[in-house]
């Protein structure tokens, strides 16, 4: 868990390619009233960059891609279409913006902003899914936030686990 949350004082250039756009994804998406979290696993198999909640229970998942190699090498994105209300790519000025498929979005990002180009057409999620999805986000942030303040849960930073006796007896 902790390696999906970088310390609050990481540096940007020490980010991946794709965490920084991730991160420039996640402010813009913040000034729309959006919370996001970057990493998020909606199914067992899937991890997608970013999903954005927004205001009104909205949810957009945000593809990072931080070359054409990067891009091409991705053959999960098509399965994130039912995991959320709108899909979209966020890429920086130098990619190649005409290999992205049609009827996406599409975010131009950097470590520290982004900008919707392209709104990504709706697809709305039905009713129960969309719940399910609101309580792990929910979960997942909470436990993201209980490891920053405390990340050596138990007393005394030891876990709570029983440990055998020295010497093996």
């Amino acid at each position: 868990m902790s390696d999906l949350v970088p310390s609050q004082s990481t540096p940007p250039s020490q980010l991946q390619p794709g965490q920084r756009l991730a991160r420039g994804v996640s402010r813009h998406l913040r000034s729309l009233g959006f919370a996001a979290l970057e990493e998020f696993v909606p199914a067992r198999g899937l991890r997608v960059d970013v999903l954005g909640l927004g205001p009104k229970g909205e949810l957009w998942v945000v593809e990072c891609k931080s070359s054409r190699a990067d891009f091409q090498s991705d053959s999960k994105w098509q399965g994130y279409l039912e995991w959320c209300d709108r899909y979209f790519w966020a890429v920086d000025m130098e990619f190649p913006v005409e290999l992205l498929p049609d009827g996406t979005g599409l975010i131009i990002a950097d470590d520290y902003d982004a900008e919707v180009i392209r709104m990504a057409p709706e697809d709305k999620l039905a009713p129960a899914r969309r719940k399910k999805l609101i309580q792990k986000f929910a979960m997942d942030a909470a436990r993201r936030l209980q490891v920053l303040r405390d990340p050596r849960p138990g007393r005394d930073g030891q876990l709570l686990v029983q440990h055998a006796p020295a010497g093996g007896d």
